[in-house]
């Protein structure tokens, strides 16, 4: 069968960080009706909660009644034991029958977009935001890849949630900028390095979320504030669940160029 034939992603062990809202929880939906049974979800959040909702809502489901399972790891990502914590649960729901390793690097955060570059004089603060958006995406997913390396009959995905953000400058959001700018470029090294790899930046588009509220709540610089939303009223904000449509249909089709940057609207 070709990549373009694929119609479900293997009995797969899948890593979904920020799985417990907007774009996170839609993946962790549409990926569980598409593995094959014997798959584990393991859904990475802070919020246990939320969390523990989704997994009842994936039990329920008709991939849940047919063994899909899904465990929920309460972890803070911006901490330095989040992606130890993360892994250790990943190794402990890997089954030698699987044939797929999936890490999705889904959790972020916009940063203070109040502030223009010049203000940000405080190191703990950038190194703050950076430990979330950068740091632990790097060490979650050199560990993943250590617990899981290379071997014949597995294949192993990295998906970086991007944005335009990591090639487009915007006025205010120099954190975001720069830590989408930073994933995006260790996707790329990643990719040369490990050539047995598939690895993938997606940028999901302007999103209905609790993040694109704070975005055109809070955003400094005037012109941009407009734009977005100007973008509200237009009704050009996507929901969770299209960008998601497309994101999977690359997995499956699984042409894409390793390394590259995808974005929703070239698709």
């Amino acid at each position: 069968m070709s990549s373009s034939e694929r119609t479900d992603l293997g009995r797969a062990l899948c890593i979904i960080t920020g799985a417990s809202r907007g774009l996170g929880r839609s993946i962790a939906s549409e990926i569980s009706r598409l593995v094959k049974p014997g798959s584990v979800l393991v859904l990475v959040a802070r919020s246990g909660d939320e969390l523990r909702s989704l997994q009842a809502e994936l039990a329920g489901s008709e991939a849940g009644k047919a063994g899909v399972l899904a465990e929920c790891v309460v972890a803070d990502l911006g901490q330095m034991e989040g992606p130890e914590i993360v892994v250790r649960a990943a190794k402990g729901a890997f089954s030698e029958a699987m044939d797929h390793i999936i890490l999705i690097n889904n959790a972020a955060s916009l940063g203070d977009v109040s502030r223009y570059t010049k203000s940000f004089t405080d190191m703990a603060e950038v190194d703050s935001y950076l430990s979330l958006n950068v740091s632990s995406c790097l060490c979650l997913t050199a560990g993943i890849l250590q617990a899981f390396p290379q071997r014949a009959a597995l294949k192993r995905t990295v998906v970086n949630i991007s944005s335009l953000c990591a090639i487009q400058p915007v006025p205010s959001w120099v954190l975001y900028c720069s830590g989408k700018a930073a994933r995006d470029m260790m996707c790329r090294v990643l990719a040369e390095e490990e050539p047995d790899l598939r690895v993938l930046s997606y940028a999901p588009g302007p999103l209905d979320t609790d993040m694109h509220q704070e975005a055109r709540t809070h955003t400094a610089h005037p012109s941009m504030r407009k734009s977005i939303l100007d973008s509200v009223a237009q009704g050009q904000l996507l929901t969770c669940e299209a960008s998601c449509a497309k994101l999977i249909k690359l997995l499956l089709e699984d042409t894409y160029t390793s390394g590259a940057h995808m974005d929703y609207y070239d698709l």
